[in-house]
């Protein structure tokens, strides 16, 4: 590729926003060289690479508007650890079908068993896939129908939810069911969001010791100590 080829290329990609393309134009001519690709294929793997940069580029900026805690992906589940979830099961929820099923994910179990890093797991997956996200806890998620409610613009704040195919919402058993009553004003609409929210979804159950102790003694009920008597400790 000649210098003032290169220069155009650079011009252009500027022109059109396509940063990668700029790069992968000189990068990808020489392999296209090598393997006797024709102009078409050359160009196909160009904008193949612009487009998978983008991808990237949206992934990352959805993977952080979505407020997850910490980074936590599938593949690093200790599923040896936790046997009460089965492998199979979670990786086939990862293929995001439950999304455009429109169907629930209910992880239950107690706190240290996995259910934040596997919530997050999903939804970096679903940001992704392309798919917009948000991740709360149920007392952020709180206060923020709350505040809406109040300012009387609850409606348009649930429809701009809607807009998110995928909503997190962690550690919902630390949230009293009086403080929903008190979001929506009536205990009676609280019961029959609650209840649509478990209608035909998918209720997994975690088990066992906390994730997070794992390999460590804390939170162990210590064994009693045995006492062994010598020949000199009877003297």
């Amino acid at each position: 590729m000649t210098s003032d080829t290169a220069s155009q290329i650079a011009y252009l990609a500027r022109a059109l926003k396509a940063p990668a393309l700029r790069d992968s134009a000189e990068r990808l001519a020489a392999t296209a060289r090598d393997a006797g690709w024709t102009h078409q294929e050359y160009l196909a793997a160009c904008l193949e690479a612009e487009v998978a940069t983008r991808g990237a580029h949206g992934a990352e900026n959805r993977i952080r508007a979505a407020g997850f805690p910490a980074r936590k992906m599938i593949d690093g589940f200790d599923f040896d650890h936790q046997r009460s979830v089965k492998r199979d099961h979670i990786l086939h929820l990862a293929t995001l079908d439950f999304i455009t099923a429109r169907t629930n994910i209910v992880l239950l179990g107690p706190p240290g068993t996995g259910k934040t890093m596997l919530a997050t797991g999903l939804g970096i997956k679903a940001c992704q896939a392309g798919h917009r996200v948000l991740f709360a806890t149920a007392a952020a998620w709180t206060d923020r129908l709350t505040t809406a409610h109040r300012a009387g613009r609850i409606q348009q704040e649930i429809t701009r939810l809607g807009r998110y195919p995928l909503l997190l919402i962690d550690e919902i058993g630390y949230i009293p069911f009086s403080s929903w009553g008190d979001i929506f004003g009536d205990d009676t609409v609280a019961a029959a969001m609650i209840d649509r929210l478990v209608h035909h979804a998918d209720i997994i159950s975690l088990k066992g010791d906390s994730y997070r102790l794992k390999n460590r003694d804390l939170g162990r009920i210590p064994r009693p100590a045995t006492t062994t008597t010598t020949t000199e400790d009877a003297k």
